[in-house]
């Protein structure tokens, strides 16, 4: 009989820098004041208060540079090759820091799998190595990195943790999102991209997946494709940096699939069966959109509406730190999990609280 797989902890953590409010200055001072209005107000309607960045701002929003060591400056946006240098030296430390933060001690050694995931940098050898010596971790460990799957990799991450699990009852698994998506700002002028980066914060979750519990049992998993949309969501390299490109269309979209996939993503349940909600925030109206299509109360999503006011949207990590609020509630409770992504896709799952 196949082993259970159960997250037994989870640590976040976020670099030093809100960003936030900085950013909303530096993106006005990039538009006509006619355009600066309707940006103000259309980011004031986003739902964050905080977003936080490995690299610290500049002293003066207007002035010359965007960020305090000068390597944003306007007109000359670093390219590709030196943002990647960039991810190379940042996100170890970050990774590290979430690390950290499971306490992990001795039990490092006995760490039989780590899996990584990430979609903005890369480099061989990589962060997965990096890890192994910064952490103590076993030098034979089994390494994997999920990469450029955008925000629905942690569920995919964890669908391949359970999987481990499931054949090696023995097995204990880190996970790790990282993100650092604040890297890959653009210079530019056009008023739906300054009002996408809005979103975007850095930010990394650890998390252990053993076949032992107490913690969350991860019980099944369900992805859904809008295929006929893909390009309403879409990130590629380009050679100054990673460019998202989302539409306005992305939340009906979200909607639409949420409801012709309902019966498979809950096993037939009702929504009102489920007690707790661990949804993405990629963004307010991508929440709003959830909560229409599967016709939730407004309580249902505040923790994902929290943690987007908190930190904004950092990818892949983000849904972990939902999860995280989960791992404190009572045992006995049935949860659904779900992050959207390029494809456009929703990857699900249903997961229950074991004290």
């Amino acid at each position: 009989m196949s082993a259970n797989a159960y997250i037994n902890r989870i640590a976040t953590a976020v670099p030093q820098h809100d960003v936030h409010q900085f950013y909303l200055r530096y993106a006005a001072s990039m538009l006509a004041s006619d355009r600066r209005r309707i940006f103000e107000r259309m980011a004031g309607l986003a739902g964050i208060e905080h977003r936080f960045s490995c690299f610290a701002p500049a002293l003066e929003p207007e002035g010359p540079s965007a960020d305090f060591a000068g390597t944003f400056r306007r007109g000359a946006f670093p390219g590709t090759a030196v943002r990647m240098a960039m991810f190379s030296e940042a996100a170890p430390v970050l990774a590290q820091s979430s690390v950290d933060g499971l306490h992990l001690g001795d039990e490092a050694s006995r760490i039989t799998h780590l899996i990584v995931t990430t979609c903005t940098g890369f480099s061989a050898p990589g962060i997965d190595l990096d890890l192994v010596q910064r952490c103590g971790l076993p030098a034979g460990i089994e390494r994997t990195i999920v990469g450029f799957m955008g925000c629905y990799a942690a569920v995919s991450g964890l669908k391949l943790a359970r999987h481990i699990v499931r054949s090696d009852p023995q097995a204990r698994i880190l996970l790790v999102n990282i993100e650092i998506c604040t890297l890959h700002i653009r210079e530019t002028d056009e008023l739906e991209k300054l009002l996408s980066f809005c979103l975007w914060g850095d930010g990394c979750a650890a998390t252990l997946v053993t076949a032992e519990p107490p913690g969350i049992a991860l019980d099944s998993f369900c992805c859904a494709v809008a295929g006929e949309q893909r390009d309403l969501m879409t990130w590629d390299i380009r050679d100054h940096g990673f460019d998202m490109f989302l539409s306005g269309k992305v939340p009906g979209a979200v909607q639409e699939v949420l409801r012709s996939s309902q019966d498979a993503i809950l096993g037939g349940r009702p929504p009102e069966a489920i007690d707790l909600w661990a949804v993405h925030p990629g963004g307010r109206s991508i929440l709003d959109a959830v909560e229409r299509a599967l016709d939730l109360e407004p309580a249902a999503l505040e923790p994902s509406r929290e943690v987007l006011r908190g930190y904004g949207n950092m990818s892949s990590a983000t849904v972990m730190f939902v999860m995280e609020k989960m791992l404190k509630k009572p045992g006995g409770l049935l949860g659904c999990g779900m992050s959207f992504g390029p494809g456009l896709t929703a990857e699900t799952m249903l997961f229950r609280t074991v004290s």
